[in-house]
């Protein structure tokens, strides 16, 4: 019974190592790679709903009354497409937020947003002190 479900096994254990890598560190690409574990988890189980036992490839052929959905696989085929220009974009700003802040860690570069909200900005004219 439990070998029966070993994909779906495997995509709760995915899902959780992403989740947790998310979750658990502060630095940027690390956070990349955990979404990125999590997506495939994600793409992991959809194909595996679509699996179907004695199901052909949707051609058609005498002798054969029972045929896989095509479609499925093509959502997580264009899904991949736009995992891979999403994590290229998250690479890309994290590359941006390093040159701005000089770090890729989240608590520094919240630390270096408040120490520059506390300062004042010299040509704010709110800042004025007249």
């Amino acid at each position: 019974m439990l070998m029966g479900l070993f994909n779906h096994w495997i995509v709760v254990v995915l899902m959780m190592i992403g989740l947790y890598i998310v979750i658990a560190h502060g630095n940027l690409i690390k956070k990349i790679v955990g979404l990125t574990i999590f997506q495939t988890s994600v793409f992991i189980f959809y194909i595996s709903m679509a699996k179907v036992d004695g199901g052909t490839a949707p051609i058609l052929m005498a002798n054969v009354s029972q045929y896989a959905n095509p479609l499925p696989h093509v959502l997580i085929l264009t899904a991949i497409v736009v995992g891979i220009a999403t994590t290229a974009l998250a690479l890309a700003l994290t590359i941006r937020i390093k040159e701005a802040y000089n770090s890729i860690e989240e608590e520094s570069i919240q630390e270096q947003n408040k120490k520059q909200a506390s300062e004042p900005d010299e040509l704010d004219p709110r800042s004025d002190p007249y």
